[in-house]
Parts: C-alpha cells; sequence; structure tokens
C-alpha cells in the first residue's frame, strides 16, 4: 500500500515549461501546487529546445496569445532581474516564386494584427546576415520585434516566482498511476507515495499519451525526433548576438544565433519517430546524442550548407536532438479532459512549447480556477479530437502527427504561412 502524502488544490505532473508557467500562475492565485517531475526539471523537451519566437500565426487568436505572454516573460525578468528574451527580429526568405507568394501573405497577415514588418530587398538582406547566400532571393521580409526565449533561464524565471509563491518542485519522482473514483480525478500515486487533489494537469511532452492512459483515458500526441546543430564561433564567420533569426522554409530550415555561432534547426520530410512506451523508465533526454554519422545529421547539415556555405561535414559544431510532441493538426492539447472530471492536459506543442508556454500557463490557471479562458482558446481544446473515427487509435494518431511534422515546412502554404 502506498504511503499518504500532502494534500494540494492542484497537482501538476512534469517539470518542464508548460508545467512550471501553470504552476507560476496558480501560485500566484493562491493555489496550493505540487509540481511532479520524475527526473530534473527542465530534462525532457525544455531542454533541448531553440526558443524561436516568432510572433505571427495564422489567426488573431494565436497572435494575441503571443504577444501577451512576451509580456508575461517582460514581467519575470523584472521580478528576477534575469535576461530571458533576446529581441534579435526575425526574417523570412524566398527563392522561389511560391514562396514568394508565401511571403506575400505573411506580410499581409502581419498587417491584419497591426504586427510591425517590412520587405527586404537583396542588399539588404546581405547587409545584415554577411555570412548566408543571398544571390538566389527573390523576397524576404523582416519582423523587428521578434526574437528567442532562452529556455533554461525562462524556466529558471518560473521556478523562482512559483517557489516564491508556494508552490512544491519535487523532482527524481515519476507518476505510477493516477488515482480516478466515479469518473472524477483524486490525485496520483508517486514515488510509492499518494498525492491528493482535486484537479491533475499532464504537462509531460512527450510522454503525455501514456500520462493520459495512467488515468484511463487517451490524448492525441505523438513523440517526433528533432535536430539542430550550433557552429562553434569563429573569427572568420563572425555572429552577432543579435543577428535576425532566419526561417527558409524551402530548405525546411530554421537558424538563430547563438553563443557566437549559428544554431541551425530541421523539420526533415522522414523524422525519427518515438514510441516511449519501449523506452526504459530511467530515459534520459537530457543525454541523448547524435552521431555525425546519422542519416537525419546529414541530411540537416546539408540544407544548412545550402544557405549558409560556411557550414559543411567538416564545420566544428555540436549537435543536439531530443524529442518533440506532435499532434494530428499542429496545434497543442489544452484544457479539461472529457473524459474524467478534474483531469486536465497541457501537452503537444509542435516544436513550440517554450515561447507558448508565458501565455499557455495563464490559460491553463484560468481554466482550473475559473472554469474559462480570457482568451480564445477553442483551437486548443484537449479533446477536440475524441470523436474523431479516423484518430481512434495510436497508430492513426501517430502516422497523422507525423504527416503534419513532416509538411511542417515542406508545405507550400499559403493562408496557414504564419503558423511557424
Amino acid at each position: 500500500m502506498p504511503q499518504r502524502g500532502a494534500a494540494f488544490d492542484v497537482i501538476i505532473v512534469g517539470g518542464g515549461v508548460a508545467g512550471a508557467s501553470t504552476a507560476m500562475q496558480l501560485a500566484l492565485r493562491g493555489s496550493r501546487v505540487l509540481v511532479l517531475e520524475r527526473q530534473m526539471l527542465g530534462a525532457g523537451s525544455t531542454g533541448r529546445a531553440a526558443g524561436l519566437l516568432g510572433q505571427l500565426r495564422s489567426t488573431k487568436a494565436a497572435v494575441t496569445l503571443l504577444r501577451d505572454g512576451l509580456g508575461i516573460v517582460r514581467d519575470i525578468e523584472r521580478r528576477t532581474g534575469t535576461e530571458i528574451f533576446v529581441q534579435t527580429g526575425s526574417m523570412r526568405i524566398a527563392a522561389t516564386p511560391d514562396r514568394v507568394r508565401e511571403i506575400e501573405e505573411h506580410v499581409r497577415l502581419a498587417h491584419e494584427v497591426d504586427l510591425p514588418i517590412e520587405e527586404l530587398d537583396r542588399a539588404e538582406v546581405a547587409r545584415c546576415l554577411p555570412y548566408m547566400k543571398t544571390d538566389d532571393l527573390l523576397a524576404a521580409c523582416y519582423c523587428p520585434t521578434d526574437g528567442h526565449l532562452q529556455p533554461a533561464e525562462l524556466l529558471a524565471g518560473y521556478v523562482r516566482v512559483a517557489r516564491d509563491h508556494g508552490a512544491t518542485f519535487q523532482t527524481q519522482t515519476p507518476v505510477e498511476r493516477a488515482i480516478v473514483t466515479g469518473g472524477r480525478v483524486q490525485g496520483v500515486v508517486a514515488g510509492g507515495v499518494e498525492y491528493h487533489a482535486p484537479v491533475v494537469v499532464n504537462c509531460t511532452g512527450p510522454w503525455s499519451y501514456l500520462v493520459a492512459e495512467k488515468a484511463e483515458t487517451r490524448l492525441a500526441t505523438a513523440a517526433i525526433g528533432h535536430y539542430y546543430l550550433t557552429t562553434t564561433p569563429s573569427p572568420e564567420v563572425p555572429v552577432d548576438r543579435h543577428s535576425p533569426a532566419v526561417r527558409d522554409r524551402a530548405n525546411r530550415i530554421y537558424t538563430r544565433p547563438e553563443a557566437g555561432g549559428l544554431l541551425v534547426g530541421m523539420y526533415e520530410a522522414e523524422p525519427v519517430e518515438y514510441d516511449m512506451e519501449r523506452l526504459p523508465p530511467d530515459f534520459d533526454m537530457s543525454q541523448m546524442r547524435a552521431r555525425r554519422d546519422e542519416l537525419n545529421v546529414a541530411i540537416l547539415i546539408d540544407a544548412a550548407s545550402r544557405r549558409f556555405p560556411f557550414i559543411n561535414e567538416r564545420t566544428a559544431m555540436s549537435i543536439t536532438t531530443g524529442i518533440m510532441t506532435f499532434t494530428p493538426d499542429g496545434q497543442p492539447c489544452c484544457g479539461p479532459s472529457s473524459e474524467i472530471e478534474g483531469l486536465f492536459h497541457c501537452a503537444g506543442f509542435c516544436g513550440h512549447g517554450i515561447v507558448q508556454s508565458p501565455a499557455i500557463g495563464l490559460v491553463m490557471s484560468q481554466l482550473i480556477l475559473d472554469g474559462r479562458s480570457t482568451y480564445d482558446v477553442q483551437a486548443l481544446a484537449a479533446g477536440r479530437f475524441d470523436d474523431l473515427i479516423d484518430l481512434a487509435d495510436r497508430p492513426a494518431i501517430k502516422a497523422a502527427s507525423y504527416r503534419t511534422y513532416s509538411n511542417y515546412y515542406g508545405k507550400v502554404a499559403t493562408t496557414d504561412a504564419a503558423k511557424t
């Protein structure tokens, strides 16, 4: 029999940015919060994230969440005295006519939501990014208020503010099962101890569908591998800390400055799939390593070299790999379970968990404490896939999520050109 532990108002499973942001917002409103993390805080997807913040999305509701989230980050910076947001601006480039149309759509959407944006000619792009190939460019646009969030500093900020307001963080405590009675969650069993609360929030990233199953329900998320490289600083190719981030959708890559080098990530056409249940119980994502001779690494380096000629297989660099959580439609699952009362999900951020987490924590606190949010989050409803026959089992969910990832940059977009 498990020992009986303390009771809380809310138990959050998962100590990444989604869980910590939710804990912070709940603690700020006086809730007694316990965060349970299977390893160390940030050891999952948070610790492998690039953190690019592009404010333009395909709907005004999504833009509002990111804009307001940036305000929350600025508040955390004031509270902690730590820089979290690095404002570099971001650029989108096009080298083919169909990608030019994407840029035009991107600019139109930006004007609709009053986001500052300007179109650049080839010479202006070359001045901004002298180490980038520009002679093939047909169009480019630049948003000066974009940038990136520093994942470690963001997580530390959430945790510090949450703890200052009474939240408890407990690491090395994997959850064994949820306690569900009469269709209502009562708490969890973790580390041989029963922790009780009327609300449990599943913020476990790629493990989220497994945690849902522990409560005898399901969640339409899937685990997909992701890679990025970071070049070692070189006096021959100086990368300014405030150089613009770049999205080159034709080559499926995104970039930003990092510690004097250039970070380049990729949404490849054939990503690696993971079944989290097949990984060992002590699997530690922070210990994942990628070899230079892996196919996906070779594809990444080749794609990077097409836009940044100084990068090749001999370039001094580090390779980072981790596991993202994707959903069939490329949007996260945030909100109450439609099957278990008191169970909430907050997962499936499709590579944007860092930048969405500031506002999502606020949204989750509102849904939990008020039963509704002041934001339009209908598109993020956790149970929106529940009644879809085509997504009735795990293989179907995996296949749909895989397709979404593989088309994330490869597909030529029009009205959804701003999603990433």
